[in-house]
């Protein structure tokens, strides 16, 4: 398990009885997590003081899928070691960030810093899926040449608005609204190859002219073209997936086979979240990744 206990723009205060409270910068949000099959530890009044909270689809008193204490504003700030991005009420219950993410995000610095060194040259890094920017950001921080595919054009625009806020617009980092499979397969067949992957598949989706993707149907297909595109001085390969109906064993499975022969070291597993004061934990997603010593 790689677990994230929260940092200064996140935390997870309490769970259970099928939902979850958390704080985003500065705003406590409940939202539903159907794995906290136990008991809430927090007070009810705590609670019900929440900013806002996700109650879905057919209910008269919501203000669309979200019911506020009190209005807010669009967006708001939320900063993670020194880059700022927004957090913004979505009807898909996100707000712009994935906060297990952070166990990869420190990770995937680490293998940069070590790489750049040994390559004597940038790394390249293509981030498929990569929504609102934050892992895209980070990498090209720590000195990465990035291209980041997304096929929704608000979450481009959403990933820029973050940059900008940031202050980081001189990073090299190449925003790109696409279907994922079309790029990497068009990318495999114009030979160009890059020394790291980023994989964040939804369970289900669409591509910016109505492509549909499936993540149990489309991500063997990927998963070969990714490996194409690694070049032999490959760093890093990261695949999370969401809301499925399998084991980590499965996903590791899959890695293992289209990552033969590289060497290095591949490991599986769950992304967790700590709560704040009790340590309980909340499994969140499913991971593989890779990396060459």
């Amino acid at each position: 398990m790689l677990e994230t206990e929260g940092w200064e723009g996140y935390a997870l205060l309490d769970s259970g009885d099928g939902e979850k409270l958390e704080r985003f910068g500065r705003y406590r949000i409940v939202r539903p997590e159907a794995q906290a099959l136990w008991s809430r530890r927090r007070p009810a009044a705590e609670w019900e003081a929440a900013d806002a909270r996700f109650v879905g689809i057919g209910d008269e008193e919501a203000d669309g899928r979200w019911r506020y204490r009190q209005p807010l504003g669009e967006t708001w700030p939320i900063t993670y070691n020194g880059i700022t991005f927004l957090g913004r009420f979505t009807n898909f219950r996100h707000v712009g960030v994935f906060p297990e993410q952070a166990a990869h995000w420190e990770w995937t610095k680490g293998l940069i810093d070590t790489a750049t060194v040994r390559l004597g040259r940038p790394l390249k890094i293509l981030n498929l899926f990569a929504y609102t920017g934050i892992a895209s950001l980070i990498a090209a921080r720590a000195g990465a040449e990035v291209t980041h595919i997304d096929a929704s054009k608000k979450a481009i625009a959403w990933a820029r608005e973050n940059q900008a806020l940031s202050e980081l617009g001189d990073l090299k980092v190449r925003w790109i609204c696409e279907d994922a499979t079309k790029f990497v397969a068009r990318e495999a067949r114009r030979g160009n190859r890059y020394d790291a992957v980023i994989l964040d598949p939804p369970k289900f989706g669409r591509g910016p002219k109505g492509e549909i993707w499936d993540l149990f149907d489309g991500l063997k297909p990927l998963m070969q073209g990714c490996r194409v595109l690694l070049s032999p001085e490959a760093a890093f390969l990261i695949l999370t997936t969401y809301s499925i109906r399998a084991s980590f064993l499965a996903i590791d499975e899959l890695a293992a086979e289209f990552l033969e022969g590289l060497g290095g070291c591949l490991e599986s597993g769950e992304l967790v979240l700590r709560e704040a004061s009790s340590g309980r934990a909340l499994s969140t997603s499913l991971f593989s990744r890779w990396s060459r010593p």
